[in-house]
């Protein structure tokens, strides 16, 4: 498997929910230098947080907008969006849709994301669901 095939597999489990394909791309001692809150280590760090998310968005979608790839690097800008229908960082369902931009870089080896680089707009998801408060 090449890393761009790797990389829109992983795309593909978030998309959807099968994120038991994450396995298959991602090493057992991957590094996220930019991890989600609470995110776990390893492949099931992935699988755990994006079961998250897609139980507090079930319809999350990410769609990668450009990519830019050399022998050991894949770089996306993606868009990702959903329903907020499940509680998300103590926030209670609000039935209202979000939409963010964000950007990611994944070393990969073997078909296998290695390290990973990633920045989203997490504030920006929480105004447009109409948090109060900022958790943190």
């Amino acid at each position: 498997m090449t890393n761009v095939e790797a990389q829109k597999q992983f795309g593909e489990a978030v998309n959807t929910g099968n994120l038991d394909l994450i396995r298959e791309v991602v090493a057992p001692d991957v590094k996220d230098h930019d991890p989600a809150p609470d995110q776990g280590p390893g492949p099931q760090g992935f699988i755990d947080f994006f079961t998250m998310m897609r139980t507090a968005f079930p319809d999350l979608t990410l769609e990668v907008e450009h990519m830019v790839t050399d022998n050991d690097n894949v770089g996306f800008a993606y868009t990702v969006s959903g329903t907020h229908k499940g509680e998300f960082m103590g926030l209670a369902p609000t039935g209202k849709r979000f939409k963010a931009r964000g950007l990611q870089i994944g070393r990969f080896e073997n078909g296998k994301l290695i390290e990973r680089w990633g920045s989203s707009d997490e504030l920006g998801i929480l105004k447009q669901l109409g948090a109060d408060k900022i958790p943190g």
